[in-house]
């Protein structure tokens, strides 16, 4: 029998994906293959630790539903999201910053016209967004699709409700710029919040000290013919997980100083009693095509 060796090992299991015939395919399952048995050496894996590992992944399936995906959220909260983002995005040159998609884009947005009331009666303090959307010399582009979608004032979207099948989707949809690349919206202030904690995912986060919360933010998707799509958050300034966000989503760039107001009227006409917010951010598009992302949840919602 020859002596074993286990450099020779991980020789031996990249050598067997040698045949794959996708190029990008058998480079990136030996580097994977590479790197899971480097982690192994370094850390001296046990036979208890490497279990538990592979029961915490069974259970991280396990949790996903047609409205839950855990396997994103594992993704977020190990600063993989952001990295992906990072190297698919290196020269932003001028254009707006992008960051994470995050685990409740549902794909399925209600197009509405500008100055809609897009809460659907959900309570919170009232904000108005307006918003312009232009390329990178700040050339309105006409005609361009933006999807919305943020929390409610108690830190849920709206597919994580139970009655979610019944009341349809809230504080969520689809505008389209005016000749002036503009949009707007009425909405309610967002708070910061915390990830679903009642998952493996919220047990790791327990079990290493760190804490769940998310900073208030609205999510962007926005698409214009010849430019690539933007995902993005625009954060509330101030808010105090901006320096430790548990998905690492944050961007200066992407922080919006949101007004107080006390004018008795929005500015799409609607009376208001007492204090609203105003929250104003410009998209700036680079040029280029690119892929639109799937929905990451089921269409059927």
């Amino acid at each position: 029998m020859p002596h074993f060796d286990d450099q020779a090992l991980t020789s031996e299991v990249i050598e067997s994906f040698a045949n794959t015939p996708n190029t990008r395919l058998k480079f990136v399952i030996q580097e994977t293959v590479k790197a899971l048995h480097d982690l192994v050496r370094r850390t001296e894996l046990t036979f208890e630790e490497w279990k538990q590992a592979i029961e915490f992944l069974t259970r991280t399936g396990q949790t996903c539903t047609p409205l839950r995906q855990e396997f994103i959220l594992l993704s977020d909260v190990l600063g993989v999201s952001m990295l992906v983002d990072a190297v698919n995005h290196r020269e932003r040159e001028g254009a707006t910053e992008t960051t994470v998609l995050g685990p409740f884009y549902v794909g399925e947005h209600k197009p509405m016209p500008h100055g809609a009331d897009i809460t659907k009666g959900i309570a919170g303090e009232p904000m108005f967004v307006q918003s312009r959307v232009t390329d990178l010399a700040g050339k309105p582009l006409v005609g361009a699709e933006i999807d919305v979608w943020h929390a409610d004032d108690d830190g849920f979207y709206d597919s994580q409700k139970a009655d979610y099948a019944q009341l349809g989707p809230s504080l969520r949809a689809r505008f389209i710029t005016d000749a002036e690349g503009r949009f707007s919206f009425r909405t309610i202030l967002p708070c910061s919040y915390p990830i679903p904690a009642d998952g493996p995912v919220g047990d790791l986060i327990t079990a290493t000290n760190r804490h769940p919360m998310r900073p208030a933010h609205v999510h962007f998707l926005v698409k214009a013919e010849g430019y690539e799509p933007l995902i993005t958050h625009v954060f509330l300034d101030g808010d105090e997980y901006l320096r430790s966000d548990v998905v690492f989503g944050v961007k200066d760039e992407l922080i919006a100083k949101v007004q107080p107001r006390t004018e008795p009227t929005l500015p799409n006409g609607d009376a208001v009693t007492g204090p609203w917010h105003l929250m104003t951010y410009d998209f700036q598009m680079k040029p280029g095509a690119g892929m639109v992302p799937q929905p990451m949840m089921s269409a059927a919602e």
